[in-house]
């Protein structure tokens, strides 16, 4: 698809299709230069097509990218949702081109009628031929990653290494996920010629298998092992059946989700030092229910999620947390972003025994008791002036 005439990226021109584009992952340069058709207009009230775009990540390790047309004055009603998928192996740049190109044909149908139909072309590839495709790998996915990482002073040197290895088979009725995980810290102070060292490290192999039992229901097991110095495990493993039902069907997940998911099983802990209730070993039954809620419009969008779970043995043993994320267009170039959460901590029954040191304490290597936490901030933008944002100079960077 291209076009014809002299347009150029930077021209505000009457009569054509006024556009907004919500995407917060876009390479809007290259758009404006590809799609010099349209008036890129910065407030939703003023377009007369809203474009919102989502993605997803995929279970071969790509992206589902997903992009909701919605007509607004002379163009209400006329609405689209499109949709591809990239390959893992794709680079930035023909991601960037695939992105656009699907703007490009889901635009058509409102460029049609304006004034600028005439100067556009529509071509194809006459070799163009379907192929076949056969997956010998069956859908089984493999990532291997690795994170080293060092920092130096005169006095204070850092050493960490990240590693991790992931397995996972995804299909429509189907999700199989086993992720390992590595980390280890080594960080050394030098004062008056002596060398002190602190050291801290954890793995863990976290295991998802998920089977699908409709648009609404699926039925899976969380399987977690690991040890980690810091939180006081030699050996720590959960087996956890779950059922989780979205009052949405999964296929509006791009867009909105409304997800509960219950979880009941056993936790066993083999602990390095002995706990604050004397124990170097035990096991308990614990369940946990979650609800999340999650939905993208063109007023903005929000991320809401509340975890409870406690441990059967005894139901003051809990922990209640809550999290969420805002982004809201209050009024014209007006926006607000909210995001934060907090918990409620009384299960840290993991806590060693043993008093901290200072360093230990200061350094945050192992893990330290508390009854709360919390987090969280706020940002506000407010932006006025021209409603139009065709001009494209990427002169000195962005």
């Amino acid at each position: 698809m291209g076009q014809a005439g002299d347009i150029k990226p930077d021209t505000l021109r009457r009569d054509v299709l006024g556009l907004f584009i919500d995407c917060n992952f876009c390479d809007m340069n290259y758009t404006k230069q590809e799609i010099p058709y349209v008036n890129y207009v910065r407030d939703t009230r003023e377009a007369e097509v809203y474009l919102l775009i989502t993605h997803q990540g995929t279970g071969s390790g790509g992206t589902q990218y997903t992009y909701f047309f919605q007509g607004q004055g002379k163009y209400s009603g006329m609405n689209d949702t499109l949709s591809f998928t990239s390959n893992p192996d794709e680079t930035s740049s023909i991601i960037r081109e695939k992105i656009t190109n699907i703007m490009k044909m889901g635009l058509m149908r409102y460029v049609a009628r304006t004034p600028v139909f005439s100067e556009i072309e529509i071509v194809n590839n006459s070799d163009m031929k379907q192929p076949v495709v056969t997956d010998k790998w069956n859908n089984w996915v493999f990532e291997l990653y690795t994170n080293p990482y060092f920092s130096t002073e005169e006095t204070y040197k850092r050493f960490s290494l990240f590693n991790s290895f992931e397995i996972t088979k995804i299909t429509p009725d189907l999700k199989l996920e086993i992720d390992y995980n590595q980390y280890n810290l080594n960080q050394k102070y030098i004062e008056d010629g002596v060398t002190t060292n602190y050291r801290s490290s954890s793995e863990s192999i976290e295991n998802l298998f998920v089977a699908s039992l409709g648009s609404h229901w699926s039925a899976g097991l969380k399987w977690d092992m690991g040890a980690s110095t810091g939180e006081n495990y030699e050996f720590n493993t959960e087996f956890l059946p779950s059922v989780e039902y979205d009052i949405y069907p999964y296929s509006d997940a791009t867009h909105r989700q409304f997800r509960m998911l219950y979880s009941v099983g056993y936790k066993f802990s083999n602990y390095i030092d002995s706990t604050i209730f004397n124990k170097t070993r035990e096991g308990v039954f614990k369940h946990e229910i979650s609800a999340a809620y999650k939905v993208q419009e063109k007023w903005g969008s929000v991320n809401v999620s509340l975890t409870g779970s406690n441990y059967l043995r005894d139901l003051s043993q809990s922990r209640l947390t809550l999290w969420g994320n805002t982004q809201l267009r209050v009024v014209k170039g007006l926006s607000l972003s909210v995001n934060g959460g907090v918990a409620y901590i009384n299960d840290q029954f993991n806590i060693a025994k043993e008093d901290l040191t200072e360093a230990e304490r200061l350094l945050r290597l192992k893990e330290q008791a508390t009854n709360f936490s919390a987090w969280g901030g706020v940002s506000v933008k407010y932006i006025f002036g021209s409603i139009y944002n065709n001009v494209v100079n990427p002169r000195f960077g962005d």
